[in-house]
């Protein structure tokens, strides 16, 4: 990995063992977003961490999304002008499912004006407890992702046991292979 990618984690900013943390740890260039509320989350604040991520990178950046990070995304897309050179959507979380936090409603209610011109892939799995429908995943390719199906992993989060997540890894280069990126 280059020093282009901004993390943008989830609720708790992906702990130690998260594979967004183990990315940052392999590629120290890497920026991670820093909303003063990621506990209790406040879409504002998050919003202006992700401009603030994004402005700070000489080059358009790519976007590493978990969770309601890919939620974020939606909405500083729909917000925001500047240009991202791509987005990677790991487990975009359904808002309207049963174990969705709601603490982070407000993200729930998502702009409908599409993800932009810039290539995105949204990686899911089939057991996702954020997205137990695969409503979510479904929505992302609406707005205009290119969904990538994983098998059972569940959250692909620490719980998971994913570590430095090498199959991320690979899709994630991929992707950017693909795309010229």
């Amino acid at each position: 990995m280059g020093s282009r990618f901004v993390m943008v984690p989830g609720i708790g900013g992906s702990g130690p063992e998260h594979w967004q943390s183990h990315w940052q740890d392999l590629d120290p260039g890497a920026t991670r977003i820093t909303p003063g509320s990621w506990k209790e989350p406040e879409l504002a604040d998050w919003i202006a961490a992700l401009e603030r991520a994004v402005a700070a990178h000489p080059q358009p950046p790519v976007l590493v999304c978990h969770s309601l990070g890919c939620l974020l995304f939606a909405h500083w897309r729909a917000a925001s002008s500047r240009t991202i050179a791509a987005a990677f959507l790991v487990a975009v979380p359904d808002p309207l499912g049963p174990v969705f936090p709601v603490r982070a409603r407000e993200f729930g209610r998502l702009p409908a004006s599409g993800f932009g011109d810039r290539p995105v892939l949204a990686v899911a799995s089939e057991d996702d407890p954020y997205d137990p429908e695969a409503r979510a995943i479904l929505w992302a390719a609406g707005q205009g992702a290119r969904p990538r199906l994983l098998g059972r992993r569940g959250h692909l989060n620490e719980a998971s046991g994913l570590g430095a997540w090498p199959e991320g890894q690979v899709l994630l280069a991929e992707f950017l292979d693909e795309i010229g990126g």
